[in-house]
């Protein structure tokens, strides 16, 4: 039964709630996590893939969740090139998302966290200035809930946050306006994700097909805000349909907007901290978000069972968390940032002229590394943040 009091209250039952609520409970805290949907897991938000070895830092991987197994991609360019790339040394994973987020909170529960949704959080309180708890409408009563920490998983521009005062707004030109159809009777390589750029295909972005079994995909498209006042990314999703698969039946559609900028530096006040899509926490180049969401979580959790320890609550005891977020993976997102940015800028031409290059390699010999290497060559400047990123530094 819902309690009037917790230590920790996550706002959020995604992969990055999930982790901060397993983590927390693991730690000793009381925990209760709040969903606002029906079910954890649905619908699905994103277009599911994720990093074999990023997900084996926190979980061992059930086949249930898998999907398909990635192990190259296809890279179109412009002009309508195939780069065929193979992935020497990760393996991907288009995840059944629904199964994958239904299990991290279940392994919440299992470690003491309770967790409920259809628990709609439509404010934070505050005393003397630090956030203490939420107020939310759960099974058509108001009730309000104390909190010695809230962690705010609630995704793109976090109501959480922003109620306590952060600044949780993306820049136009940093958001990407994404859509996404789940779709079957298709023609498709298994274990390879399909991925084209260009102004024709996806300016300021990319477009994706992401195989999910037998004749069956996600297929998507993310483009940055400044073009997609000119021309939806709907309206380049429906014309690359009509000319690469007429016959596809889509089965879902799923609409909204994906942060890819950099993530915020100190996502923390007195009382609370963000994790996740909440916190800007996703790859500026690729737009994935599950791993490091888990990451942040996972740190968020821990940091917030030694502050309940501790009895220490404020801004300087959780920018531990910031602290660690950021040397995992802040500080390389904000350099993948600025690459992002070099390779938007290149022109079609630029990017055809990387593909044939990539093309002359023999099959066997090509890489992501070698699709690296043609693009420095043509755009030199990537090389700095590039050697900065693989360095660690």
């Amino acid at each position: 039964m819902l309690r009037n009091k917790y230590d920790v209250v996550v706002v959020g039952g995604g992969p990055s709630g999930s982790m901060a609520a397993w983590e927390a409970a693991k730690g000793g805290a009381s925990v209760c996590m709040l969903e606002k949907d029906r079910d954890i897991g649905y619908p699905v938000r994103c277009g599911e893939a994720a990093g074999e070895s990023g997900l084996k830092q926190f979980v061992d991987i059930k086949d249930s969740w898998v999907a398909e197994r990635i192990t190259g991609a296809k890279l179109g360019s412009p002009s309508g090139k195939l780069v065929d790339v193979e992935f020497k040394s990760e393996t991907g994973f288009i995840l059944n998302r629904r199964v994958f987020d239904y299990d991290l909170s279940r392994y919440a529960a299992n470690a003491g966290a309770e967790v409920y949704t259809k628990a709609y959080v439509k404010n934070i309180s505050t005393k003397n200035g630090q956030v203490n708890g939420v107020v939310l409408d759960y099974l058509g009563e108001e009730k309000k809930i104390l909190a010695k920490i809230v962690i705010g998983a609630d995704g793109l521009t976090s109501r959480v946050g922003r109620w306590a005062g952060l600044k949780t707004q993306v820049r136009m030109k940093d958001m990407e306006s994404a859509v996404q159809y789940s779709v079957s009777n298709i023609d498709i390589e298994p274990n390879k994700m399909i991925m084209y750029v260009g102004k024709n295909h996806a300016p300021g972005g990319y477009l994706w097909v992401f195989p999910k079994g037998d004749k069956f995909a996600n297929i998507g498209i993310g483009i940055s805000g400044k073009y997609s006042k000119h021309k939806s990314a709907k309206k380049f999703l429906d014309e690359f349909m009509e000319r690469e698969y007429p016959d596809a039946a889509i089965l879902t559609t799923m609409c909204g907007g994906v942060p890819c900028g950099k993530p915020m530096r100190n996502p923390v006040t007195d009382g609370l901290m963000l994790v996740g899509d909440a916190a800007h926490q996703i790859n500026p180049m690729t737009g994935g978000g599950i791993v490091s969401g888990m990451k942040a979580g996972w740190i968020a959790g821990q940091v917030a069972a030694e502050a309940i320890i501790k009895e220490n609550y404020s801004v300087k005891m959780l920018n531990n968390y910031s602290d660690a977020m950021w040397k995992a993976f802040g500080k390389n997102y904000e350099r993948f940032y600025k690459i992002k940015e070099a390779v938007h800028n290149l022109s079609d031409e630029d990017l055809d002229y990387i593909a044939e290059q990539v093309l002359s390699i023999p099959h066997n010999k090509r890489t992501l590394s070698s699709v690296f290497k043609a693009a420095v060559f043509k755009k030199p400047a990537l090389i700095i943040d590039v050697l900065k990123v693989f360095a660690g530094v």
